[in-house]
């Protein structure tokens, strides 16, 4: 694909973006794609949890509350297997460029702020390939909750109100939200996340992330 060496040893390149709910990855992950693609490379996106035989199941048992820790967290391993086997590592083998919403590092930090043993999910996920480039879009939780208010609106999950954090909505969600930022902070050193200003304009985040990715590109 280029003079690239990639990390995975696949033709491709595997490029994530890391993000709380309302962190902007979805714009920045569009804004990504089309550049790519207006640079003659082909470009794929996969999101978190959108595997066809795992996704519903997930959907199904949040409706009905029916997930533990652990359950959530190997419900959400399992989308992550299917959607490597079916979708990334593919599209990585055709030598696309492919795009990830969330990656390993969602499970990381969702299943230790629920209890989990991060060694024990470091296991869990040892077979996914090492990202060529992960982006960390970092925001404040206080921007986070307006952002999310504004538009979608608090979820029961993204708010830890399955931990019982508290039994205030808005204040579940920004102790939840709390604990899941320290957490991505504790990986940006290990795993060389590219930590950019959430708060900055979609223009500038754009402008950093294309700055980076043009090295990997060689355009």
């Amino acid at each position: 694909m280029t003079a690239y060496k990639s990390k995975h040893g696949y033709e491709g390149l595997l490029v994530v973006i890391e993000g709380t709910d309302g962190s902007g990855k979805s714009t920045q992950i569009s804004k990504l794609k089309r550049w790519i693609e207006d640079q003659s490379y082909g470009a794929m996106v996969s999101e978190w949890k959108t595997s066809k035989f795992i996704a519903d199941a997930i959907n199904d048992a949040k409706e009905r509350n029916l997930l533990n820790a652990t359950t959530f967290s190997l419900l959400y391993a399992a989308d992550f297997a299917d959607r490597l086997e079916q979708v990334i590592i593919p599209a990585l083998k055709a030598g696309f460029v492919v795009i990830l919403d969330r990656y390993i590092y969602t499970a990381y930090v969702r299943d230790v702020v629920r209890g989990h043993d991060i060694e024990w999910l470091k296991n869990l996920y040892n077979y996914a390939p090492e990202p060529d480039m992960v982006f960390y879009l970092d925001v404040p939780v206080e921007i986070l909750l307006k952002r999310i208010i504004g538009t979608t609106g608090l979820d029961y999950w993204e708010s830890g109100r399955d931990i019982g954090l508290s039994s205030d909505f808005y204040e579940s969600f920004r102790i939840y939200q709390d604990k899941c930022i320290a957490e991505y902070q504790k990986m940006k050193q290990e795993y060389n996340f590219i930590s950019i200003d959430g708060t900055l304009s979609e223009k500038e985040i754009h402008k950093k992330i294309i700055s980076h990715v043009k090295d990997i590109l060689e355009v």
